[in-house]
């Protein structure tokens, strides 16, 4: 009888044991296509009570050539606006996560306004580009840096600056330490960009959902190593930004619940103090919302930068 009470003892311990393993792998197959699997819904654009809906509309009559490059056998796509005067200054904008480039028009006026060329790629995985998947900047830096080099290519005396909102803002971080990047890119900036995507993604899981990182964060992470070959903790902004050598702006809304404030600081001290960086933070802005928050402001602070570190010359 004894032996009989612990082997049903065991049995319940192996079947509990079996049911928390398939209930952890739908749960990580669910969790893993709401982050990490392309979804071409309907984005969110610029509201018509924007202060910066003329800014849209203003880009909407600009003439545009469609480009596009093949990195990691991915067709990408992109938009390329030229200045209203020639210039070999080129700002390359780049959307966040489950957006794409038309979701950035505003800020592709901006710099056009400033007199940039301006480059809008579709990340892999989103818009006219291909790629099933979304890579939290882990794949992205490498297309951003096969798009400067396109740029590059065209034009060797191209003078190239980064700029990203939320992921993109990641992704630009992420390429500012890698060895690729060309000589030709001269400053960065980033608006919003979370530090690492693990600590994104289990402040999304703790905030949205209510779930702890272990164990679900963890096997979401193994899901992305297995079919796109990378961990959560390898997209690191900050451990980018240790090897970044360019001037850079970083840019924050005090208000952000979605990329918490406080990574901004993470990024901004983890750049060595020898290089050049300058922090913004945009009193009352939510994520992603600097821009429209304090349009003035965030105009004159990009401005100021770029005349420093990428500027406009007289004789173009």
């Amino acid at each position: 009888m004894k032996k009989l009470t612990k082997k049903r003892i065991w049995q319940w311990l192996i079947g509990i044991f079996a049911l928390l393993i398939i209930a952890d792998i739908g749960a990580t197959l669910y969790f893993y296509r709401v982050a990490c699997v392309r979804n071409d819904s309907p984005i969110s654009q610029v509201k018509t009570t924007s202060p910066n809906y003329a800014l849209v509309k203003n880009f909407n009559m600009l003439p545009k050539t469609t480009v596009t490059i093949e990195n990691d056998k991915l067709k990408l796509d992109a938009w390329y606006v030229p200045a209203n005067k020639a210039t070999d200054k080129t700002v390359i904008v780049v959307h966040g996560f489950r957006q794409d480039k038309t979701a950035m028009r505003q800020y592709g006026e901006l710099f056009h306004q400033l007199g940039y060329n301006v480059l809008m790629p579709d990340n892999r995985g989103a818009g006219q580009s291909q790629g099933n998947f979304i890579s939290f900047g882990f794949h992205d830096k490498y297309d951003v840096i096969a798009w400067a080099n396109y740029l590059t290519n065209k034009n060797p005396q191209s003078d190239i600056t980064l700029y990203g909102l939320s992921m993109g803002a990641s992704t630009v971080m992420m390429a500012s330490g890698e060895k690729t990047l060309p000589k030709t890119v001269k400053s960065i900036i980033e608006d919003c960009g979370y530090d690492n995507a693990w600590d994104e993604i289990t402040y999304q899981g703790k905030v949205g959902y209510n779930v702890p990182a272990f164990p679900l964060v963890y096997s979401v992470s193994l899901e992305s190593k297995i079919r796109q070959g990378w961990f959560f903790q390898e997209a690191s902004a900050t451990k980018s930004l240790a090897k970044d050598k360019l001037p850079i702006l970083f840019i924050h809304g005090s208000k952000d619940t979605y990329v918490p404030t406080r990574m901004v600081y993470d990024n901004y001290k983890a750049v060595k103090s020898n290089v050049p960086k300058k922090l913004l933070i945009v009193k009352g802005a939510a994520h992603a919302k600097s821009f429209e928050t304090n349009p003035t402001l965030y105009r004159s602070t990009i401005s100021k930068f770029m005349n420093e570190y990428n500027p406009i010359s007289t004789g173009q």
